[in-house]
């Protein structure tokens, strides 16, 4: 039956037909039905990885020999002896022939060592074992023609050798495709020196296309090459040295590397499906084909690999074996922890889930839970239900038919997170619900009076706004734009006026906004869509009628995305805002109850049509007094209270407040002036600490000071809240300046303020005991004023204490309030004829033109008055205004120039503290000018004495506080003729205020 299946074998060689086999992956020959059979017969140790296998638990070395894992070492021994003797025997009779046939899986050719010049194939991923299949694809297509001529051969066989690695590269490291490459792309001596010397000769079993199937035989060596291209080189057959069967090392360790095997094959069911292929037709299971199937089925390095081909000695080929196989172990079992972590964690997950799936379930079935669907549907019905009577139609039915989509809609869709965040809004707004307002006007007063002090203007206008909603019995909405400078009180005065009229209160700011949709909202089609600040306004207030701050309407943007302004005449139009329509609400709102409160720095950047929609009212800056009173009562206080100072430990007395507000903080607003008082308190507290002093606040008293200061309503404001903010307290500095009987008031409220503190500060000196001795009073006067803030920031305005020839004050107006400036001349050379104009300090085009008027007028008073003086037709003049720096621009300084030139012409000196402002015509009228309360608290800083306003500004002035008068001679003029007598004439005499 053996020499039968032998001829069978030689006539018929065996093809690959194994689908499973891949690139790199050596797999065992397939042989014939009648072959496998009687290698079975012949294979004990096949029967070994059999019982690995299928788990019997039992190792067999040896023909029909079985060993116990607890079986002693002395019968093991007994029983190799004897499987070895049966096979030797068996061995013998079989013949000679047959043994030399079972070294390799298939019958080879009988003239396999005549094969001593082969062609060299480069491996580039692993080394090919004896006894393996190996797949190539071979793309040289001139290697590929010589394989395929071999193959037509008796002796269709090549030699298999692994490619080294380049030079400076890692070889655990898995490179691409472009390795294989430049492996392609070599020849002859090139591709050999990259060549490992020993290999594999393989013999050719399939060609199909350029996949070539190799099946491994012996071991080779190469020793010179033949030819370059294709590669051929001869070889020498390599024979694994002898061994000792019987070596007990040799033979513990071959079952060591059976016994890793099993272990590898219960955890790794990759393994198992390979070997379960290989011992299906492996030929006889010797030591050395033992010690190359753990390294040809293992996952190692393929040097690691390449080491165990190359190396001839059995043992220490089985050695390197049963490392490779216990490092598959180990990272078979780091598998396994691995996948049981994770396995649990998901298994975890999955549980908590069910849970959860079956809890709701139950729940819903007995009516205790609903689904996601029917609960949103239920909580905005019951939103909606209170505001029945008051929603308008036409959104009661958006509200509806939403809420019949919503419940078409997966809750897994996009559609329906839109459509519930649509009705979240449209549910939430305050449909008709407004806050019971307060029209009682001594009521309002008291507040705004409580929280301000000044802005007359401002609080007259919102009681006039409560005056008619009480007659009326309802309030309308309207749009209020306050202007001023920076800091006096324009931002905070809304919250106040809130409170007076016990509305909620709402600010956002509109400074560089350029995206039309922070208005008018987005469209719902957008992904994060959400509505513009009005509706946001309404759903944080919960009422129709709140109070509206828009800060910084002057600083409007404008991009790309629209024109914000224009967003906002719809909203700030008292016609449309009845139906005012956003974006993503897409359904009217009516905003005709809300009261919108306006800022800007300069109303001149406030684009014309949205300027019509707003009444305006303009607040000036503050004079020394204001500032003073501002300073003492408001900022001192609470900037102390703030640093936790006594009122006993420091003092600051008036000549510093007035020497700070002079040459630190001269700007309109007092956020400046809070600054530096508290950059004063801080230096004072580090002072006192240093001494030792250590402050616990009473938070009792602080506590019931806040709630008595509160006043009426949970939304208001305390008094001491609102003047922390700058602007609060800028803002709160015009009330008692038009007010006289308020003013008197208040001073009556300071003084019994003040005894009651210095009262206090006496009990309090009385309980502390001798610790407060001990400490020394800090007293910051105008001496040491520069030791807490530093040097002067601001110079005197006033150059000059006697104004030279050619050389005479104006007044000008400035964002940050009023501001004198001088007007110089001088003459540059006289010539007859030569009468010329020259003009410098960053003048504009006004007031160029200004100066050219002035110059001509100037020549035809000279003319008037001296009419032997020829001064502007023979002179050169220089008209300077100083600082050089600043821009100036402006016709109200026409008067002023004409007095200069002609002082320089006269050879006279203007009056003594006289500052003037107008603007000129070429006929010598006096034509009225703007910001008449900023020229005169900046006359009033520089001490000046005397102004002289055009005649109709006489109006503007009579409207100002009587404190702001007091002290001034103010003179009103129509033309030129009065101006020269009151400035050149003592004597003269005009209509004085």
């Amino acid at each position: 039956k053996q020499d039968i299946a032998e001829e069978k074998g030689k006539n018929n060689p065996p093809t690959w037909r194994n689908p499973r086999i891949k690139r790199g992956t050596a797999l065992i020959h397939h042989a014939a039905p009648a072959v496998a059979a009687a290698e079975e017969l012949r294979s004990p140790l096949l029967r070994v990885i059999g019982t690995l296998r299928d788990g019997r638990g039992s190792v067999l070395l040896g023909r029909r020999v079985r060993f116990c894992s607890n079986s002693s070492a002395s019968d093991t021994e007994a029983a190799v002896a004897e499987a070895e003797a049966k096979a030797e025997d068996a061995s013998a009779a079989e013949g000679e022939a047959d043994s030399k046939a079972s070294s390799a899986i298939v019958p080879t050719s009988t003239n396999i060592d005549d094969c001593l010049s082969v062609i060299a194939l480069p491996l580039p991923h692993r080394p090919l074992f004896p006894g393996f299949y190996m797949p190539i694809n071979v793309k040289d297509q001139k290697l590929l023609q010589a394989l395929i001529e071999n193959r037509k051969r008796s002796a269709p066989y090549a030699g298999a050798f692994l490619v080294k690695d380049e030079e400076g590269t890692d070889p655990n490291i898995v490179t691409g495709s472009d390795s294989a490459k430049s492996i392609d792309d070599l020849k002859g001596k090139d591709l050999l020196k990259r060549l490992h010397e020993v290999g594999t000769l393989a013999q050719i079993t399939s060609i199909q296309g350029d996949h070539v199937v190799l099946l491994g035989h012996r071991r080779l060596r190469i020793t010179e090459m033949v030819e370059e291209d294709p590669l051929t080189v001869k070889v020498d057959h390599l024979k694994e040295k002898p061994y000792n069967k019987d070596d007990d090392v040799m033979k513990a360790t071959s079952f060591e590397v059976i016994s890793t095997l099993r272990e590898v094959l219960r955890t790794s069911s990759l393994w198992k499906d390979h070997v379960q292929t290989y011992t299906q037709h492996i030929g006889d299971f010797n030591y050395q084909r033992l010690a190359d199937f753990g390294a040809a089925i293992s996952g190692a390095n393929k040097l690691l690999c390449q080491e165990v081909l190359e190396e001839l000695d059995v043992y220490k080929r089985l050695k390197l074996t049963l490392e490779l196989v216990k490092k598959e172990m180990e990272i078979s079992k780091l598998q396994q922890s691995i996948a049981k972590a994770i396995e649990e964690k998901i298994s975890g997950d999955q549980r908590r889930y069910l849970l959860n799936e079956q809890l709701k379930a139950i729940k819903k079935e007995l009516g205790l839970e609903t689904d996601d669907k029917t609960a949103l549907s239920a909580k905005f019905r019951e939103r909606i239900e209170s505001k029945k009577d008051k929603c308008p139609p036409h959104v009661l039915q958006v509200i509806e038919e939403e809420l019949t989509k919503l419940q078409l809609l997966e809750a897994s869709s996009s559609e329906f997170s839109v459509t519930r965040n649509y009705l979240d809004w449209l549910t939430v707004l305050p449909w008709g619900n407004y806050s019971d307002e307060n029209f009682d006007v001594h009521h309002a007063q008291k507040i705004l009076d409580e929280d301000h002090y000044g802005l007359s203007d401002v609080k007259e206008r919102i009681l006039e706004f409560i005056a008619v909603g009480k007659l009326r019995g309802t309030s309308q909405g309207k749009i209020i734009c306050l202007s001023g400078p920076p800091g006096v009180g324009k931002t905070s005065i809304g919250r106040s006026i809130a409170r007076a009229l016990n509305r909620q209160f709402y600010r956002f700011s509109v400074g560089g906004l350029a995206d039309v949709a922070e208005i008018k909202g987005h469209r719902r089609t957008y992904v994060g869509a959400m509505p513009g600040k009005m509706v946001q306004c309404l759903k944080s207030v919960g009422t129709a009628n709140p109070l509206v701050l828009i800060d910084e309407i002057d600083k409007l943007g404008k991009g790309h995305s629209g024109d914000p302004a224009s967003a906002l005449l719809e909203l700030l139009d008292p016609e449309q805002n009845v139906n005012f329509l956003d974006h993503y609400l897409d359904v009217p709102i009516d905003l005709s109850k809300v009261l919108f409160v306006c800022t800007a720095n300069v109303i001149e950047m406030i684009p014309n049509p949205l300027l019509d929609r707003m009444e305006i009212i303009a607040i000036a800056g503050y004079i020394t007094d204001e500032k003073m009173h501002i300073a003492r009562d408001y900022l001192e206080k609470n900037t102390r209270q703030a640093c936790g100072i006594k009122p006993e430990q420091v003092e600051v007395t008036d000549t510093a407040l007035l020497a700070l507000i002079e040459n630190y903080c001269r700007e309109a607003g007092v956020r400046n002036l809070q600054k530096q008082i508290e950059k004063i308190y801080r230096k004072i507290a580090l002072q006192l600490v240093r001494q030792g002093v250590s402050n616990e606040p009473d938070h009792e008293s602080v506590s019931a000071s806040v709630t008595e200061e509160s006043g009426n309503g949970d939304n208001t404001t305390t008094k001491d809240e609102i003047l922390k903010d700058p602007a609060v307290e800028d803002a709160s500095v015009t009330n008692n300046v038009t007010n006289p009987a308020s003013e008197e008031a208040n001073e009556e409220n300071l003084t019994s303020e003040a005894a009651k503190e210095d009262s206090t500060s006496k009990g309090n000196k009385g309980t502390d005991g001798a610790a407060d001795k001990a400490i020394e009073k800090v007293v910051v006067d105008s001496s040491n004023l520069g030791d807490f803030v530093g040097k002067p920031v601001f110079q005197a305005e006033r150059i000059y204490e006697h104004t030279p020839v050619g050389v005479v004050m104006g007044l000008a107006w400035t964002a940050m309030g009023g501001s004198t400036l001088y007007i110089e001349t001088k003459k540059v050379e006289e010539r007859e004829g030569k009468g010329a104009l020259v003009l410098t300090g960053q003048l504009g085009d006004v007031m160029k033109e200004s100066a050219q008027i002035a110059h001509t007028v100037g020549r035809a008073v000279l003319l008037e008055k001296e009419p032997d003086n020829h001064f502007f037709a023979n002179s050169k003049v220089h008209l300077h205004v100083p600082a050089g720096s600043t821009p100036k621009d402006g016709p109200s300084a026409g008067c002023t120039m004409i007095t200069s030139m002609l002082s320089l012409a006269m050879g006279k000196p203007v009056k003594k503290d006289l500052a003037m402002t107008g603007e000129v015509t070429l006929t010598g009228r006096i034509l009225p000018i703007g910001g008449v309360k900023e020229k005169t608290i900046a006359a009033r800083r520089s001490a000046i004495k005397t102004l002289i306003f055009p005649a109709a500004n006489k109006r503007d002035f009579d409207e100002l506080a009587s404190n702001v008068k007091e002290g001034l001679e103010v003179h009103f003029v129509d033309t030129y003729s009065e101006i020269y007598d009151l400035a050149f004439q003592s004597d003269a005499g005009t209509e004085t205020s």
